[in-house]
């Protein structure tokens, strides 16, 4: 009996790990990105609301923020795959800042490793939840598989309001103005390019 008893404790954690191993294997993952889509999303962060116009475009390696604050000014954030960041205004101001990063634009697979957390009522929407690399919450619709809502670290909540999957943004419309290109411009969005940089870091990990 002395030395059964061992034998009966490793037996079942064996079992116990197996059906965790199979549990994780069964556990949904998150549908990867539409090559191209359009969505409008509400922001929120700390009571600082904005809207956001995005177009995602892989298929041409280009993604394009429109950022309209509350009652205030639009920020353009135009994005490319080769690390390459516009962002600028075209009011009086004409303010623009050219940013270089070492990644690009998010890839359609980006979520891919992050960590499923079960699911959760959100907005009146049964969600799939994960989180990735404890920098952002994702919510996705159990029925559709569209993306609900996102949560950063931060705080900063992003909720998908519209989402069109295959809608594209005319090519005119992606050319940064001429004065971003203006070396003696007085330059803004040193904010903007801090988190742009932290969000892809750490989503490419």
């Amino acid at each position: 009996m002395a030395f059964k008893r061992p034998s009966i404790l490793i037996f079942l954690f064996l079992v116990l790990t197996a059906a965790g191993q199979i549990t994780a294997a069964d556990d949904p993952v998150p549908a990867p990105w539409p090559h191209q889509f359009h969505a409008l999303m509400f922001m929120n962060y700390s009571g600082d609301l904005s809207m956001i116009d995005l177009w995602y475009d892989w298929t041409n390696g280009r993604n394009f923020n429109i950022i309209q604050e509350q009652l205030g000014g639009i920020t353009y954030d135009l994005e490319w795959n080769n690390g390459t960041s516009f962002i600028y205004t075209v009011d009086e101001s004409r303010s623009c800042r050219s940013v270089q990063l070492e990644v690009g634009i998010l890839r359609p697979n980006w979520l891919d490793g992050a960590k499923y957390l079960g699911q959760q009522n959100v907005n009146g929407f049964l969600c799939n939840v994960w989180e990735k690399v404890d920098f952002i919450w994702y919510y996705e619709d159990v029925a559709t598989k569209r993306p609900v809502q996102w949560i950063f670290y931060t705080g900063r909540e992003a909720h998908v309001m519209t989402y069109e999957v295959g809608a594209v943004l005319e090519d005119e419309k992606w050319q940064a103005p001429v004065y971003c290109f203006d070396k003696e411009k007085k330059k803004k969005g040193i904010a903007i390019e801090g988190a742009l940089r932290e969000f892809k870091e750490k989503a490419a990990l």
